[in-house]
């Protein structure tokens, strides 16, 4: 008997742009964009046009000329995206949130109180509409990666429940870009290698698909081209790393430009890390240059850090290696910084000072608990005034941001 198909991830439409349709509605039914110099979202109105998120402003205006743009409510994003999933909570306790607008739920034992699966995902999107004016569009399948690939395949505003009997029919002829963790690079090179379905795929022994994309990718979208996802709901998930990136373009590969950027990521995730009392052993940073190829440094530490000048510091020590590694290589298109190795509230050995390069990298050293003092005093004024009231001069001044940083802290998952 084959197992039923409980699993739903739901997954609120064109999010940002309904949001700002829904506070004004003399938007909608208009093409419109959230941004300015750089689209951070598009209604489905605006991506009839081509019009996307990542693009620049003025290319979006020359696909779509009667575009408009409009600032982004950030609060609201917030609230209404807690309130979508929250209804999400009244039909199960295994709800798996992995964004602002979408989650993964197991209705399964449920029925007996909600009905089945697809009348539990029809209430969903329906108290989703009347109660917040959105629209959410829902998969319904066996696993977690046919459910959401069932949502995207609803979008928008719809629902698709696959039976588990025909998995596979209804998988096979779908775009391979569909699947999860097939982003453009990986699609290209499978395009290259005439693989334009998931079926094709299927029919590549993984060995092949390996060779093609590399040992863990290969193994696991060849799995997933067969349905075979044994991934569970996860809730209450402990933080194993914070991190965020920035994409920049296409900018020269010099110190001027990577410095600030780099600051400005280490304030944004240390000052995550310190609102629960969170410190990193292992720092990565990562570079993607103009071929869209993506070179990674990590150093793991004794004493864990959560200053954000010592995190800055050691980003760029990692970012001058991967420039020295690649003395090629003149343009850089992204940046990002991750610490891993998460621990609460260590216990902090004392250091004597002995003058070293890292002495203030260190917070058991006098300068090292400076950074660490200086660091909570700031985020005590954010916490009263808002994190615009202060920052670091070289995070704030030299830096400059197309993206808003409330927009950026909605896309990084909560610790």
């Amino acid at each position: 008997m084959e197992p039923a198909a409980t699993i739903l991830h739901a997954d609120l439409d064109a999010f940002y742009a309904s949001v700002e349709q829904l506070l004004n509605p003399e938007l909608r039914g208009k093409p419109i964009a959230v941004g300015g110099g750089v689209v951070l979202a598009a209604s489905y109105e605006a991506k009839a046009f081509g019009v996307h998120g990542g693009m620049s402003g003025w290319a979006a205006k020359e696909l779509c000329p009667e575009l408009i743009f409009t600032g982004g409510h950030f609060e609201e994003y917030q609230r209404l995206g807690d309130a979508a999933i929250g209804i999400l909570d009244d039909y199960t306790p295994l709800v798996e949130r992995i964004s602002i607008d979408e989650a993964f739920a197991d209705v399964a034992g449920c029925e007996h109180l909600f009905g089945s699966p697809e009348t539990i995902a029809r209430t969903v999107r329906t108290r989703v509409r009347a109660e917040l004016g959105l629209p959410i569009s829902v998969g319904v399948a066996r696993t977690k990666h046919l459910a959401k690939i069932a949502s995207q395949v609803a979008k928008p505003d719809g629902l698709v429940v696959v039976d588990p009997v025909r998995e596979l029919e209804f998988l096979h002829p779908l775009p391979v870009g569909l699947m999860w963790g097939v982003g453009p690079v990986t699609e290209g090179k499978l395009e290259d290698e005439g693989i334009l379905t998931i079926g094709q795929l299927a029919e590549q022994r993984t060995e092949w698909v390996q060779r093609i994309l590399g040992h863990a990718a290969g193994e696991k979208l060849s799995a997933l081209a067969w349905n075979r996802d044994p991934r569970g709901i996860v809730t209450n998930q402990r933080a194993r790393s914070a991190g965020a990136q920035s994409a920049l373009g296409k900018k020269p590969f010099i110190e001027r430009i990577y410095r600030p950027t780099l600051h400005h990521l280490a304030d944004r995730i240390a000052s995550r890390l310190r609102v629960k009392s969170w410190h990193g052993h292992t720092i990565t940073a990562r570079v993607r240059f103009r071929d869209l190829r993506a070179v990674t440094r990590s150093i793991t530490i004794d004493s864990p850090i959560s200053a954000t000048v010592s995190l800055a510091e050691i980003a760029e020590d990692l970012v001058r290696v991967v420039q020295a590694d690649h003395p090629d290589e003149r343009t850089i298109t992204l940046l990002a910084i991750s610490v891993a190795q998460l621990e609460r509230d260590p216990l902090v050995q004392l250091e004597l000072p002995l003058d070293l390069a890292d002495d203030a990298r260190r917070p058991g050293t006098r300068r090292g608990a400076s950074r660490l003092s200086a660091d909570r005093a700031m985020d005590a004024v954010r916490t009263r005034f808002g994190r615009e009231a202060i920052g670091y001069a070289s995070a704030t001044l030299e830096l400059e941001r197309s993206v808003p940083d409330a927009f950026r802290g909605l896309a990084e998952k909560p610790l």
